[in-house]
């Protein structure tokens, strides 16, 4: 078990709903690292994906993370609604009191290139994972009371390293978060809150063919695919104080591959 260093943080992590994905990950290690944890899902959204819903629903990913001995809450929502960053966040603080950390982890996913393209489906990837962020860093930072340790992690992908002409929605809301890091950074770190973004890699999460898989297995140098833990071992390190002196950076975390 990793030594307690976030005993008495209160982190939010957004997109978690399955055992399988990062968001899962991110709220298993912060509660080994002796944070209370609030766990924001949208259970309908994985429905509709080719992986599915978690089979035994959120009150077993809460109690598996209860396992560790902080405080764990959740809250679901559709950040389609303007309105509900903001609730979510507000649920978080009527609950646990304060909130020092907010993982930005979730995502709405859908395949499209330039000709399946329809303004609804552009709309709705920018609603939710552009704005949707935003108004929830925010929420956050209007809640924070300016002490140091504030910590922002947001979560964007592998645009900037690698064409990804068949998820054209997909990676301009991507893009947006990683070009929004280091402005909100420069923002924030006057209030004692520092802002990174982490491009996880290809992270194995039960979404890709069988084809896709062999080939990034193919392309990577360490011949695997990331894990969910891999995310997760550098956000928990980048939201304790020995991170205080990076911010405004976009990491990724890729194994060396792209």
């Amino acid at each position: 078990m990793p030594e307690a260093v976030l005993k008495g943080r209160v982190a939010l992590v957004t997109g978690v709903s399955r055992r399988k994905g990062i968001g899962f990950a991110i709220a298993q290690r912060l509660a080994m690292l002796g944070a209370d944890v609030f766990i924001h899902s949208y259970s309908p959204y994985d429905a509709t994906q080719p992986w599915g819903a978690d089979p035994d629903g959120i009150s077993a990913l809460i109690a598996l993370l209860q396992k560790y001995g902080t405080r764990i809450a959740h809250a679901q929502g559709n950040f389609l609604d303007p309105a509900v960053p903001g609730q979510i966040m507000g649920t978080a603080v009527q609950t646990l009191g304060h909130i020092d950390i907010l993982i930005a982890n979730h995502a709405y996913s859908k395949m499209g290139n330039l000709e399946q393209l329809t303004a609804a489906e552009i709309d709705t990837h920018l609603h939710i994972n552009v704005r949707g962020t935003l108004l929830l860093v925010q929420a956050f930072a209007a809640q924070h009371s300016g002490c140091s340790g504030g910590r922002v992690v947001l979560l964007t992908s592998g645009q900037h390293l690698n064409p990804m002409p068949e998820e054209l929605s997909y990676i301009a809301s991507k893009g947006a978060l990683h070009q929004l890091t280091l402005s909100l950074s420069a923002y924030l770190i006057g209030r004692g809150i520092t802002v990174n973004a982490i491009n996880p890699g290809a992270t194995d999460t039960g979404y890709a063919s069988s084809e896709l898989y062999e080939s990034v297995l193919r392309a990577n140098p360490q011949g695997r695919w990331g894990q969910p833990e891999d995310a997760a071992r550098l956000i928990g390190w980048l939201v304790t104080d020995d991170a205080q002196w990076v911010t405004g950076q976009v990491i990724n975390s890729t194994g060396g591959g792209v």
